[in-house]
């Protein structure tokens, strides 16, 4: 097999993909021999034409306050031309063809290759180059590059729990990913559907067949974590846009942050959560957030919704949040009986049935009949690509299984950042029980025994020096502010590669590690009511990363003139247009010295 040789190699053709090839080539010069490698047929990662299933929506509202600004939108590449209607959810279709037309722009569409999945990447320390393996059998092909850039999310591959006799079922059984290949055929003829968990994917699904007239049966697991904070476009009782509280830094400090020296208002933090008065505060400000989402959502009007009320405390969430983006009430289709909840557990399917116990009232089974079973389940977060040398994923800063140390918290730098997490952040010490008789969802898999997080340093790279600045980690979180995240991470990752990231230099190995270490345990005491636990998940901190990113990058990371505008005027992508050409004009004006 001949091996190709290339000097960059970006997997992923999403959000972060398109934006890490575009700002690569941006700063090195298009000659840069780089490719990207897509595994589906089509470009957009969760807004690829095959996941863009009937009335999915952004949760993001394009222009809701100045109609030409959106918060779902590249800083240098702005959607109003794609006829989007002010004050509306940008529909999928439209979120693709936008994604699609900033490859074709920025020179990288025409250096996608689609259909080719990354099967292995193997490190060859001698000459610091990553060996690929593209596809398998005797149609795989090599590559070997210099530079290497994972930017396949943590939403690529989906997790499918595995059933007891899910083989007699005999009716379509598929993630909510596959929506779109059932969908067509479902709405057609089926009277019932099942749909299993309680994410936003669920909610879709639900309400794409209730809408049209079919029944649904609405299954989440008693042993589970329940339904995700589903809010309204606007919230507090001041009806504030919840895409622009989240970036206003105001309101940022009323979530602890371990990152936030960067953001240069650590003193106020440290009153906000390091004081009893603060710590009323910030109780008070996220009781009224919550109350004020159950308030309007009306869970507790009807015997059916009050079972829809979130388990999780809304202070411990974060990127499970999502907004409710439908065009109807979605709660009516519950309260009229088009939807049935059912807090149980699947027990066992057999021929066209889902046989559901629920542990409390043993006695008390049920029997549903069903057409389908759509899974809303979730991910397998750790990147579906096998690495060379064996066991290299804890260097890299990768999901892995440690087996002589099953706990992570027993480790003894884990210790260290646990002590000094809760030590300026006391309140993360006052965990909740989300459900008492919590289990995991199996899935029969090696992801089942998983038993570390992410742990990568800035949330990019791994946490050692020995790859030596080779290769890159884009998109391994979840926030809901994904366009201006890919755009700076972008330009860190172009800096970090090509060894003009200073601080990279400066730091030690222990440093990095450190770092790497404190911010990904962080992640378990923040976010425990989100996805914390396995890798980074944050809402109102996204302000003091950007921040941190731009301040390693040499560039002004507080954006806006004037304290009233930094501190009350929310942020969003057209604050991080020029980033980009600052860094490049700052490094040539170096190179020139």
């Amino acid at each position: 097999m001949a091996t190709e040789k290339v000097d960059v190699v970006v997997v992923g053709a999403g959000w972060y993909g398109l934006c890490v090839a575009k700002t690569y080539l941006q700063v090195n010069g298009p000659e840069t021999n780089l490719v990207v490698l897509e595994e589906a047929a089509t470009a957009g990662g969760v807004w690829a034409k095959h996941r863009l299933y009937p009335g999915l929506k952004s949760n993001n509202q394009y222009g809701l306050y100045d109609p030409n600004l959106g918060t779902y939108e590249y800083p240098d590449f702005p959607m109003k031309p794609f006829n989007v209607t002010p004050g509306t959810h940008i529909p999928g279709d439209t979120i693709h063809e936008y994604l699609v037309a900033y490859a074709k722009k920025f020179g990288v569409y025409g250096k996608i290759r689609f259909g080719s999945k990354m099967t292995t990447a193997e490190y060859k320390s001698a000459d610091n180059q990553w060996l690929l393996t593209v596809g398998e059998g005797p149609a795989a092909k090599s590559l070997l590059t210099d530079k290497l850039v994972l930017a396949t999310g943590v939403t690529s591959e989906p997790f499918l729990p595995v059933f007891k006799e899910e083989g007699a079922f005999d009716r379509p059984l598929f993630h909510a990913k596959d929506l779109l290949h059932h969908s067509d055929e479902l709405l057609k003829n089926a009277k019932s559907v099942t749909v299993f968990g309680g994410s936003k994917s669920a909610w879709d699904a639900v309400y794409l067949f209730a809408s049209n007239g079919i029944k649904v049966d609405w299954v989440v697991r008693s042993k589970g974590s329940g339904f995700c904070w589903m809010s309204p476009p606007k919230v507090t009782p001041a009806k504030k846009w919840i895409e622009k509280l989240i970036t206003t830094r105001f309101l940022t400090w009323f979530s602890p942050c371990i990152w936030d020296e960067a953001d240069g208002y650590a003193g106020v933090r440290n009153f906000m959560h390091g004081t009893m008065l603060g710590r009323g505060i910030v109780n008070t400000f996220f009781g009224i957030l919550g109350g004020d989402v159950a308030t309007l959502n009306g869970y507790d009007n009807h015997p059916e919704t009050k079972k829809m009320k979130p388990l999780t405390n809304p202070f411990f969430i974060a990127s499970t949040l999502s907004i409710l983006n439908y065009p109807t009430d979605i709660f009516e289709y519950v309260r009229n009986g088009t939807v049935t909840i059912h807090i149980k557990d699947i027990e066992h399917l057999s021929p066209g049935q889902i046989h559901l116990s629920d542990p409390a009232s043993p006695e008390e089974s049920t029997v549903l009949s069903t057409d389908a079973l759509i899974c809303s389940t979730g991910w397998k977060y750790k990147p579906h690509v096998k690495f060379l040398p064996e066991g290299i994923e804890k260097d890299l800063g990768l999901p892995y299984v440690n087996r002589e140390i099953p706990d992570y918290a027993d480790e003894e730098l884990t210790k260290k950042a646990d002590a000094e997490i809760l030590k300026k952040y006391p309140r993360l010490a006052d965990q909740p029980v989300v459900n008492p008789n919590y289990q995991p969802l199996q899935g029969g898999s090696e992801h089942d025994e998983l038993n570390r997080p992410f742990r990568l340093w800035r949330l990019i790279a791994p946490p050692t020096k020995q790859f030596r600045n080779s290769i890159a980690f884009c998109g391994a979180l979840m926030n809901l502010d994904t366009s201006i995240t890919a755009h700076i991470q972008s330009l860190w990752t172009a800096a970090y590669l090509t060894n003009q990231l200073q601080p990279a230099e400066e730091k030690s190995e222990e440093d990095i590690e450190w770092e790497a270490t404190l911010w990904s345990r962080f992640g378990r005491w923040r976010t425990s009511g989100g996805y914390g636990r396995r890798y980074p998940d944050f809402v109102f901190d996204s302000v003091a990363y950007f921040s941190h990113l731009l301040r390693d990058l040499g560039v002004e990371p507080l954006r806006k003139q004037g304290l009233y505008n930094r501190v009350f005027n929310p942020y969003g992508p057209e604050d991080y247009v020029t980033v980009v050409d600052e860094w490049v004009d700052k490094n040539k004006k170096v190179v020139d010295a």
